[in-house]
């Protein structure tokens, strides 16, 4: 038994993509009749509307604006802004739109698993594996699931029983359109400008980033170094008791997680805080130890010890945990410089966690800006640049900041697009670079104006790496 019926009511869903087609089938399935609707009429999008055809499915496509007749209830894909026509059809016909996450809280039985939630501009990836490997180690079924791998309507459908407890990525997106979501405990990252186009201001994208505290039952997790994430939980309208759990890379004071010798600690979920402290592990079981990435394990071993976890298994977990590709991936070593794969790095918030993880760099950097600005970035950075490798649309936005806050750094300015731009920029980095010195490639920014994805990217970087070792071998 579910807190929404659907059974016999017209339902439009918003979008055909891997989220929508999950609801749609899900809804289709609970006895909803259901019309999808998507402004897209390409092959891709004709050979999914003609497999949920075939299930009875209604599809219109080229079509994204004009609310379906009778329609009780839009459930929206996450990436639709909400000054979509659809969505003011729906509000001036008073009906309600939903996101995805919104629609698997309201599908949830009485005795589903609890929600263990991560949301930041940085990180929300990463943090959800290593949570859901800490919650695996300590005997828990979980799956990591939201923002991430499996949608989360086809997830909750499973039964109440199929799981203990979720790891749950939440981007600012899919918050916004999720106002009854009640984690058991839930974290922010951090918090920079990002996707502002479609939130309209950092104000409006740090209040949807917050809904993930509201009604939080346990603890509300936040970045001790990032003081908006803190104030987030002071307005945020939680359960009584509840409470506000920092971490931070420097020695954690009471109710906090932070690291001390060495060593991560928990000051929280301890008894005696105010003198005691449990350790959890080492430094050395992060994979990789980078300073971000030890913050991101603060994270998760705070959510996984707001459940009950032991400190046993925060260990294991975090010693299990193997991160996605093209996340500060070591590549290879070539005549003593090391080769370092970011290519997530598509913001300059993540370039400036990446880059503090070095100590002397050459900086492959560039691509698509969306509208960022590199001053900061270069600013606090400069002093561990041994050289720059320029490429993509908006190089000459960083290349600029460079001259201004690092005029003595040299500058390499690819112009080349093709596809053996990215040898160039290796090569020319290797030219740059010194025994000890770290070839990272933290764009910074996105990578749609020269590859597919920011995944192609990454492994555009790593054929030229294994090609440059292997002809100095």
């Amino acid at each position: 038994m579910t807190s929404l019926s659907v059974e016999g009511k017209h339902v439009t869903v918003a979008g055909l993509g891997v989220s929508g087609i999950s609801a749609a089938r899900a809804l289709a399935g609970l006895g909803a009749s259901v019309t999808v609707v998507d402004g897209g009429s390409g092959d891709v999008h004709k050979e999914r509307a003609a497999a949920l055809e075939a299930d009875g499915i209604s599809v219109r496509l080229g079509d994204a604006e004009t609310l379906p007749e009778g329609t009780s209830l839009v459930v929206t894909s996450p990436g639709w802004k909400p000054s979509s026509p659809l969505f003011a059809a729906a509000l001036e016909a008073g009906v309600d739109v939903v996101g995805d996450v919104e629609l698997a809280w309201l599908l949830r039985g009485p005795d589903a698993a609890p929600w263990l939630a991560i949301t930041g501009t940085n990180g929300k990836t990463t943090t959800t594996q290593m949570l859901a490997s800490i919650l695996r180690a300590a005997g828990l079924k979980t799956a990591a699931v939201g923002n991430i791998g499996t949608p989360i309507v086809d997830v909750v459908l499973e039964g109440d029983d199929a799981y203990d407890v979720l790891a749950v990525e939440l981007s600012s997106y899919q918050l916004h359109w999720a106002p009854s979501l009640r984690a058991h405990s839930a974290a922010v990252l951090n918090l920079a400008p990002d996707h502002l186009d479609w939130h309209g201001s950092m104000e409006a994208y740090a209040a949807d980033k917050g809904r993930i505290y509201e009604g939080n039952q346990v603890a509300c997790v936040y970045n001790v170094a990032d003081k908006a994430t803190e104030d987030l939980v002071v307005e945020a309208d939680v359960e009584e008791g509840c409470r506000a759990i920092g971490f931070t890379l420097g020695t954690p004071g009471p109710s906090e997680l932070g690291v001390v010798e060495g060593l991560l600690v928990d000051r929280a979920f301890v008894e005696n805080r105010q003198k005691n402290a449990q350790e959890l592990a080492e430094v050395a079981d992060v994979n990789p130890p980078a300073p971000h990435n030890i913050a991101n394990a603060l994270a998760a071993a705070a959510l996984a010890r707001a459940y009950g976890v032991q400190p046993a298994a925060v260990r294991e977990g975090l010693r299990a945990f193997r991160p996605d590709a093209h996340r500060i991936a070591h590549v290879e070593d070539v005549a003593g410089v090391s080769y370092v794969d970011d290519s997530k790095a598509t913001n300059t918030h993540a370039a400036e966690a990446s880059l503090a993880a070095y100590e002397s760099i050459v900086w492959i950097a560039g691509g698509l800006a969306k509208g960022a600005t590199f001053d900061e970035l270069v600013q606090k950075s400069a002093k561990r640049l041994r050289g720059a490798v320029l490429i993509g649309a908006d190089r000459a936005l960083i290349a600029e900041a460079l001259a201004r806050h690092a005029p003595d750094v040299p500058v390499v300015d690819l112009e080349r697009a093709d596809t053996g731009a990215m040898s160039a920029a290796v090569r020319e980095a290797a030219r740059l670079a010194q025994p000890g010195d770290t070839v990272l490639m933290a764009p910074a920014c996105a990578s749609m104006d020269m590859f597919v994805n920011y995944n192609k990217r990454g492994e555009a970087f790593a054929d030229a790496v294994r090609e440059l070792a292997a002809e100095t071998a």
